[in-house]
């Protein structure tokens, strides 16, 4: 059925609007949140990943998981993976702040109203100069978006008025301490049918041509993304872009860390390769500001880095606008997060691989059925809210297993 414009504004509106519940013989009652339970804990890991190393890194990856609970029974699951040697925000961080500043802010709240519901966080953890703990009040949003989606009986695309989009299609992530280890990591991707590839790169240029020219001879027909994780700096990055576009790099994600602006200028104005921005582009004012200061083609977009999905659709609906470059990353998402970052780059339209490497890395799930992932080929969920089912029983053991309960006493 065909909509005009003045009956899609209302259906729209009819959606976003609160969920009132109506009881004979008393008065209208919006919905409220009643709990908020939190599980900290960690997923085992395989294979190496710079970020996972070191006494915390190396015991799993972090995650505090999100049960919100309405006063009708409806729950919304999400997830918080803060990664310390990536961010400021660790596990124990995350934890407290979820506890002690975010849940007395939310009890009470309508479940639905989202936005009112960001705003209440910022309430209690003001900004900086960004939002304040993005990466944990992700998984906030993320519980909430589900939550809202299964009393509407919506799925994210739907409570966006898109399509569910996808599959989406995914890159393998090499990196590597030594270029022996290139062929193995490659090799470990084909096998299980990747065709595109990611590379860590920075801070030793002349590594980092080597593994590029090894990477693009290997996969002469695929999408090569370097990501630097801003670990040059603007001499050596200003060196680096060309060679790397020279070895058949197609884009530079984060050469610089973000308050390098003269440096991310002065890469823009080369065009060696289009730079993407990532770290430091937490809330669309971030990505506005950056890219008016000439500092970026685009973005690498991650719903977990930037304080979920309500941020992240407006940074792409703006590089949309613009007509930027936006690729779909995220921070080694384990099931939970990789199934609202699936949703939201299926129901924008992604077209590029996308850099989600939880299925690469992670070796477990808590999801009664676990995503569909079919080679290289992430299935978009379709169900209301994030389109999952979520086990509590295997979220609790494996709390209990990787002892995050410890956090909670």
């Amino acid at each position: 059925m065909k909509l005009h414009r003045r009956e899609f504004a209302a259906a729209v509106a009819a959606a976003a609007a609160p969920v009132v519940r109506f009881a004979r013989g008393q008065e209208p009652a919006i919905m409220k949140i009643d709990r908020i339970e939190l599980f900290p804990l960690r997923y085992p890991l395989t294979g190496y990943f710079k970020f996972f190393t070191g006494p915390h890194g190396s015991l799993g990856r972090a995650a505090v998981v999100i049960k919100i609970t309405a006063d009708d029974g409806t729950v919304g699951w999400g997830q918080s993976i803060p990664i310390a040697k990536w961010s400021y925000e660790t596990l124990e961080t995350a934890t407290i702040v979820l506890r002690d500043y975010f849940t007395p802010a939310l009890v009470g709240r309508d479940p639905t109203d989202i936005d009112g519901a960001l705003a209440a966080m910022d309430s209690v953890i003001a900004p900086g100069f960004t939002t304040g703990m993005p990466i944990t009040r992700a998984g906030v949003d993320l519980a909430l978006h589900d939550l809202t989606g299964k009393v509407r009986g919506q799925s994210l695309a739907q409570m966006w008025g898109r399509e569910p989009g996808g599959p989406i299609t995914l890159s393998w992530t090499v990196n590597v301490q030594q270029l022996a280890d290139v062929d193995r990591v490659m090799d470990e991707g084909r096998r299980r049918g990747y065709r595109n590839f990611n590379i860590k790169v920075a801070p030793d240029p002349e590594f980092d041509i080597q593994l590029a020219r090894h990477v693009r001879e290997n996969a002469p027909e695929g999408f090569l993304w370097a990501d630097a994780n801003g670990g040059y700096d603007p001499a050596t990055a200003l060196v680096a872009a060309p060679r790397l576009a020279d070895a058949g790099v197609d884009v530079l994600e984060a050469p610089l860390k973000p308050n390098q602006i003269s440096g991310y200028q002065k890469l823009k104005q080369q065009a060696a390769l289009p730079i993407l921005m990532d770290e430091g582009v937490i809330s669309p004012t971030d990505l506005r500001e950056f890219y008016q200061a000439g500092m970026c083609d685009g973005v690498a977009m991650k719903p977990s880095r930037c304080g979920g999905l309500q941020s992240a659709r407006q940074q792409i609906e703006f590089c949309q606008q613009q007509d930027l470059m936006w690729l779909g990353s995220g921070l080694t998402d384990p099931d939970i997060s990789l199934a609202a970052t699936l949703g939201l780059y299926g129901a924008y339209g992604l077209n590029k691989p996308a850099a989600l490497n939880g299925d690469q890395f992670l070796t477990a799930s808590v999801l009664k059925v676990p995503l569909r992932i079919e080679k290289d080929q992430a299935h978009v969920p379709l169900g209301p809210g994030l389109g999952i089912e979520v086990d509590e029983h295997q979220v609790i053991e494996l709390m209990k297993r990787s002892g995050g309960d410890k956090l909670l006493k």
